[in-house]
């Protein structure tokens, strides 16, 4: 189905911490525009859910006992859900900086996420991931017991599309090597993106033991894409 072709209905649009954003809806599927250009959409999930799927199979072959994962980017909760879903997940924390997004999946997007945000396993902040990261950080440097069996990179569409400019470091040798601190031994960090990126593989590999790289098929026939890098 050509999704572009449905009827367009703008639920809202506000201004945001760096921009305009706005939810809107086509049929039966939803939307999130930032600064004009699309940033996500619940009929673009499976490569997003897949991602986070092939990473804990990954952590829970290495690790007996629960997993806690540690989340950049709320989107449409679709990563959330599927983290979740995992009985070994006991904990998550997500990291959202616009408001609009979070109040959006505790409302329209809830029916596409079955009600993620709800789950007692869910702490949700409202704030800068690469902030959240740095704190986190230094919490693993002072208890490791606090480390993250994952950490999802979902705030960008790739290091190549950035929501916000300062994102660009998580994407760098600075934040690959923060994200890192806060993985257990063979945790592993997970980071969407719509193709392939040289660039940033070559980083990866530099800093992570292994670097993997998958495609998906969505279901408008476009293909999405993950790294899996294990500490």
């Amino acid at each position: 189905m050509d999704w572009t072709k449905q009827d367009l209905e703008v639920i809202e649009r506000r201004r945001g911490e760096a921009g305009e954003i706005q939810l809107q809806r086509r049929g039966a599927e939803y939307e999130i525009i930032y600064n004009g250009v699309f940033l996500m959409a619940t009929y673009n999930g499976e490569s997003e859910k897949t991602a986070v799927r092939e990473a804990l199979k990954a952590v829970t072959v290495r690790k007996n006992g629960p997993v806690s994962i540690l989340m950049g980017g709320l989107g449409v909760g679709y990563s959330l859900r599927e983290a979740l879903d995992w009985q070994e997940v006991d904990r998550v924390i997500v990291s959202e900086i616009e408001p609009a997004v979070i109040r959006w999946n505790r409302g329209p997007l809830a029916q596409v996420n079955d009600r993620a945000l709800g789950d007692r396993r869910v702490e949700i902040i409202n704030g800068d991931f690469v902030e959240l990261l740095k704190s986190e950080a230094a919490a693993v440097a002072s208890d490791p017991s606090k480390a993250y069996g994952v950490v999802v990179v979902d705030t960008d569409n790739g290091s190549s599309w950035l929501s916000l400019p300062a994102n660009d470091y998580l994407y760098h040798e600075a934040g690959l090597n923060l994200i890192k601190q806060c993985l257990i031994p063979g945790g592993v960090a997970c980071f969407w993106c719509p193709d392939r990126e040289a660039v940033f593989e070559k980083r990866l590999a530099e800093i992570y033991s292994q670097v993997h790289f998958n495609m998906i098929m969505e279901k408008t026939g476009k293909e999405g894409a993950y790294y899996l890098a294990v500490s």
